[in-house]
């Protein structure tokens, strides 16, 4: 049913993309009063868009600005961050509501280039995304297409950049209104969140080294309590066979994952959208790097003053595709590889436990 839904909704965007896009010339907007961003990411991808977004406030602070998200990570926008009223949508599905939006006078486009066609479909006047994706139809309805920045930086400060003006200010913790959530069993502070939980199973960390990490925290006074999603409780069960602490795996909504981390004294996990919500919670955060880029995926320069740490070992010799978005950049240096291409987390299983304590140990004041 997906499937034929999919297909059907495909079908009607580039419809509605092609009917809209039939008319003269577009002149870009100079005071844009309606401004989409459309996307379909993951949730940490979708949380790096925060520098995007507050750019787009600062540069117009009267404009309605929206953004497509996926249905699941929309609760989290629901004190409305930096004023930005969030879409969800599944593409999945045959959902016509988003149609009922009128016209926008901008849309940014910030990953997939596809989903410029959706902007389209909205009847965005003008649409700006980075050049270079693949094939080269995705980036037919795009009106500016801009070079992705020739030097290294995080992916958050560079989708900003397809705004012009200055940078945004750097982020702080009041920027971002809890969202509201269901009552769950809080654990009692202090206590520290391990997300042994990732997107592949190529960015999880040893287990043996959780369970280390985890009698080490108690040892400095640190309660710990696991977390992972739907479907990784064995990733739990091997780091805590005994079940000597406190688990949700897969058992929280996002926006009650959202207060686990914000109350929590402390956050571990691997490069995954966890870490980047640590950011936003302003949670002390250490970050486990294995085929990902600390620099990508890193603070940058408006999270500069957030408490976090990188753990990752440099120059680890298979990350060494160049590689974002379907776009080459010579510069960038990580690892896609999946499970067919690479049989085990080599990367992560190199990141041994003590420069783990090390960055815990400077988070927490050497405590």
């Amino acid at each position: 049913m997906h499937g034929g839904s999919r297909l059907l909704g495909r079908v009607e965007v580039v419809g509605r993309a092609a009917l809209a896009r039939a008319g003269g010339p577009r002149v870009r907007p100079e005071s844009p009063q309606r401004i989409l961003v459309a996307h379909h990411l993951l949730l940490g991808d979708t949380l790096m868009l925060t520098p995007l977004l507050a750019k787009l406030r600062a540069r117009w602070p009267a404009a309605d600005i929206a953004m497509t998200v996926p249905t699941s990570v929309a609760p989290l926008y629901g004190g409305r961050p930096f004023g930005v009223r969030v879409l969800p949508w599944d593409p999945r599905a045959l959902d016509r509501t988003l149609f009922d939006e009128p016209a926008f006078d901008l849309a940014i486009v910030p990953g997939d280039n596809r989903f410029a066609w959706l902007a389209a479909a909205l009847r965005a006047r003008w649409i700006v995304a980075f050049a270079g994706d693949r094939p080269w139809s995705k980036s037919l309805a795009i009106d500016e297409q801009l070079p992705y920045p020739g030097t290294p930086g995080a992916w958050g400060d560079m989708v900003a950049q397809l705004v012009s003006g200055p940078a945004p200010a750097s982020y702080r913790a009041a920027d971002w209104p809890a969202p509201a959530c269901a009552p769950f069993a809080r654990p009692a502070s202090p206590y520290a969140v391990l997300h042994v939980g990732a997107s592949s199973p190529l960015k999880q960390w040893l287990p043996e080294r959780w369970s280390a990490l985890a009698d080490a925290l108690v040892a400095r006074g640190l309660t710990p309590v696991w977390s992972a999603g739907p479907g990784e409780v064995a990733a739990i069960d091997a780091a805590d066979p005994a079940q000597r602490f406190a688990r949700f795996a897969g058992t929280l909504s996002l926006a009650q994952l959202w207060h686990l981390v914000a109350d929590a004294a402390l956050l571990v996990a691997p490069d995954t959208g966890i870490a980047h919500m640590g950011r936003l919670t302003w949670t002390p955060t250490v970050t486990l790097f294995g085929p990902g880029s600390a620099v990508i995926c890193g603070p940058g320069d408006f999270w500069r003053d957030a408490p976090y740490r990188a753990v990752t070992v440099e120059a680890f010799p298979c990350r060494d595709q160049h590689v974002l978005f379907r776009r080459e950049i010579a510069w960038v240096q990580r690892c896609g590889r999946t499970l067919g291409q690479c049989s085990r987390p080599r990367c992560m299983e190199a990141i041994a436990l003590a420069p783990v304590l090390d960055a815990v140990d400077a988070l927490r004041g050497g405590r």
